[in-house]
């Protein structure tokens, strides 16, 4: 197992998860808590995200909150471009703010504002080039903007032993089943 993983996948619009009391991001950050436990249980070090709204987002808050039971993790957020998020609303922005100040290490990987596609594409080649492993929550079947993460992680497994964790969505009603249980026996309890 790698020591560094890339954790991207869905938006939250494509999702359709809407503000932090949708039901849906429970078990999101339930699925991604368990990859995360089983990557540090496996000597993981350093889970790198993006700074896009959804999965990339909520895995970064997943990973600081195992932080206490695994001190040596780290948490990067890296982001394509200088002014990534400028567009968003005032409160989609301090979102990103907040969750940059909050791990270990934040860069973009363009030192330049928003100029070209070129720049995205080099993001994604940045991120399969500096991790050692990937855990994408995309389905081939349900496309989305992740499609282009999953390609490249493909595309660098040909190149490397680059494992990938994809989480599709029968994995996801599979996981909602499991926090529904769980959450149905804590209250039997």
């Amino acid at each position: 197992m790698g020591k560094r993983l890339w954790v991207t996948g869905y938006r939250s619009w494509e999702l359709n998860v809407y503000g932090p009391h949708d039901p849906k991001l429970a078990v999101l950050k339930y699925m991604l808590k368990s990859h995360l436990q089983t990557f540090l249980d496996d000597g993981g070090e350093w889970v790198i995200t993006g700074g896009e709204m959804g999965i990339e987002q909520w895995g970064a808050s997943v990973a600081l909150a195992l932080k206490p039971a695994w001190p040596s993790l780290k948490v990067a957020v890296m982001v394509p471009f200088a002014d990534f998020g400028n567009r968003w609303n005032e409160d989609n922005q301090a979102a990103l703010a907040t969750l940059r100040q909050q791990v270990d290490f934040s860069a973009s990987t363009s030192s330049g504002p928003y100029k070209q596609p070129a720049q995205l594409s080099g993001y994604t080649r940045f991120m399969v080039q500096h991790t050692d492993q990937a855990l994408i929550v995309y389905d081939p079947e349900f496309e989305g903007k992740s499609k282009f993460a999953y390609e490249a992680a493909v595309a660098e497994g040909k190149r490397r032993d680059y494992p990938i964790d994809l989480v599709t969505m029968p994995d996801l009603e599979e996981d909602a089943r499991n926090y529904g249980e769980q959450q149905a026996a804590r209250q039997d309890e």
